[in-house]
């Protein structure tokens, strides 16, 4: 079977991101033609050299596209535009496939794979990340009434002409379901066509966070007798970063033995590079390589995978969430979704709101009392990630519901 894949941002493991798609593609590759259409911008961001940039066996057509978080609306906008015409003419210069997967964000990455499937006559599958038009409109990237109602009309195309919806996170597919199935909604469709699917992770490079692997780490960092609490993403506008950093400060006052690392880059790098310099506890690390993540995660006694307090992001299904918990790190989250259910219900994490430093500097206080505590929280999580979130299980779901769209 052909499958032709449209994603704008493809990376590998030596990336400072998330490979998802990498890793389903490897597994795909082995048994079907794989065809992925996708950009450059990330490949001049490998931090390493250990991975080919794409499995073998998949037949890669990728633009010179530029793209990073700080460009503005309208710079990112040109750059999903450039995509877009890049992807829906090479989809048409391509054999013939089998079937199509078109991975959203950004939506217009799944409208080339949309218009390519319609032309060609072939299903596709539509792979929801986030949600668009919801998280740009939340975030005020789209002010305009006009453009946020275009956005919408999209969408419910999209997910009605997609012969099967796969989302990251079940409060993601009560979503799409739900605009389906609204009194009156203009886009019907069969909810039974919408699939969860979660963000997953890597457990065979989770197993290079050894024993001796982290004890190397914590003598290069000088972190000996220091307790580490850690964030791994990106410094967005999203991410609750100034949460983070009172609730570092506030901590500061009365543990001076706790170290926040705070690992990546983005919108408040400058804020976080001020705060270093006047809190001795607040480190700023530079991004690290996807294979090299889970010894950083395995070092801190405790994660955060904090986002702003909107109803949008608490559907998000995010890396760092399951790459805490596949080394045996309890997470903390800021958003009353489905995320905290999931640790509430499996004891592997709490919950602090997303709007109080104050409660989460409390929080983390009582947390590091209690260290036998986070040793069996993180414990659950280790166990939890080995039977749910394991990518090369996840990567099976997928080829099926693939095989089953091409019929």
């Amino acid at each position: 079977m052909h499958i032709a894949v449209f994603s704008q941002y493809h990376t590998n493991p030596d990336c400072p991101a998330t490979s998802r798609h990498y890793s389903l593609l490897a597994q795909l590759a082995q048994t079907h033609r794989i065809t992925l259409i996708t950009t450059r911008t990330w490949e001049p961001q490998r931090l390493t050299q250990e991975f080919a940039w794409v499995p073998p066996g998949v037949e890669l057509h990728a633009a010179d596209i530029a793209y990073e978080n700080r460009m503005g609306v309208a710079r990112r906008g040109l750059a999903f535009a450039q995509y877009a015409a890049y992807a829906l003419r090479e989809g048409l210069r391509i054999a013939r496939p089998d079937v199509i997967w078109g991975i959203s964000t950004p939506l217009t990455a799944a409208w080339a794979a949309a218009q390519v499937a319609r032309w060609r006559r072939v299903p596709w599958v539509f792979e929801v990340q986030d949600l668009w038009p919801e998280f740009p409109i939340a975030m005020g990237a789209v002010p305009n009434p006009l453009a946020r109602r275009a956005l919408y009309r999209l969408e419910g195309r999209l997910y009605q002409q997609a012969q099967a919806i796969v989302t990251l996170s079940p409060d993601m597919s009560r979503h799409v379901r739900h605009i389906g199935q609204a009194p009156g909604s203009r886009w019907p469709f069969d909810p039974a066509k919408v699939h969860t699917s979660l963000n997953g992770t890597d457990l065979e490079l989770a197993a290079r966070a050894t024993d001796a692997a982290v004890a190397t780490l914590r003598r290069e960092q000088q972190l000996e007798g220091k307790r580490v609490i850690l964030y791994a993403g990106t410094f967005g506008r999203a991410n609750a970063i100034p949460l983070l950093l009172a609730a570092a400060e506030a901590l500061a006052v009365t543990r001076p033995d706790v170290v926040w690392l705070f690992m990546g880059l983005g919108y408040y790098a400058d804020e976080l590079a001020a705060a270093a310099r006047r809190t001795p506890t607040i480190r700023v690390v530079p991004p690290q390589p996807r294979h090299a993540v889970f010894s950083w995660f395995r070092l801190a006694e405790v994660s955060v995978a904090p986002f702003l307090g909107m109803p949008v992001l608490d559907t998000n299904s995010p890396a760092k969430f399951y790459d805490s918990l596949a080394v045996g790190t309890p997470v903390i989250v800021t958003n009353p979704g489905w995320t905290r259910e999931l640790l509430e219900r499996h004891g592997c994490g709490w919950y602090s709101p997303a709007d109080d430093a104050p409660a989460l500097a409390q929080l983390l206080a009582e947390l590091l009392a209690q260290p036998a505590l986070l040793r069996a929280a993180g414990a659950r999580g280790k166990e939890l990630a080995a039977a749910e979130f394991d990518r090369q299980q996840l990567g099976r779901t997928m080829q099926r519901l693939l095989e089953q769209a091409a019929g």
